[in-house]
């Protein structure tokens, strides 16, 4: 039995384990004589691969000229997505960080939001600008400074209509 020191060194490759040496050699499998019959092994193997099916069930495919197999492609049906015009904008002036859930639950039901942060202290500012442009980019859609310190947070699928950013310009809260 080899020691503690001599099993670590075999372990990390240092040396070479002898104690293998000692056992017979291993005996290669021996393809069977002529049909699909399994593969014999050394004396007493019991083990045997199941018989391929025989070449008339297997379905090859035609081979085009060029070499490759003659697959036909499938033609591609590009759809467009139609932008929703008639949305209306849905307008936030979060007090607090918690404030972010709603902004974050419109936009992800296909509604553009207005985010207000003017009169909001700069670190909250900052939270919720990083908050709706990570919430922008992960949904596929856009955020646009449209006033001093109000944003615009448009789905992917979203166009603001001419006569919502007339509404909001109203406001104060869009400018051309």
């Amino acid at each position: 039995m080899p020691s503690v020191w001599k099993r670590a060194a075999v372990y990390l490759g240092l040396v070479d384990d002898d104690e293998y040496d000692e056992y017979d050699p291993y005996d290669e499998p021996v393809a069977a004589q002529g049909g699909y019959g399994g593969v014999r092994r050394g004396a007493g193997a019991m083990a045997t691969q199941p018989e391929p099916e025989p070449s008339g069930a297997i379905r090859t495919l035609p081979r085009d000229p060029d070499g490759g197999v003659g697959l036909q492609p499938r033609p591609a049906v590009v759809r467009p997505i139609t932008p929703v015009q008639n949305a209306k904008v849905f307008v936030v002036a979060p007090t607090g960080f918690p404030d972010a859930k709603e902004i974050g639950d419109k936009l992800k039901a296909s509604q553009p939001v207005i985010v207000n942060l003017q009169g909001v202290e700069p670190d909250l500012c900052r939270r919720i600008i990083d908050f709706a442009s990570g919430l922008a980019y992960g949904l596929g859609g856009t955020m646009e400074k449209v006033a001093q310190q109000v944003f615009l947070l448009t789905p992917t699928n979203v166009s603001v209509s001419d006569e919502e950013k007339r509404r909001l310009q109203e406001r104060g809260l869009y400018r051309s």
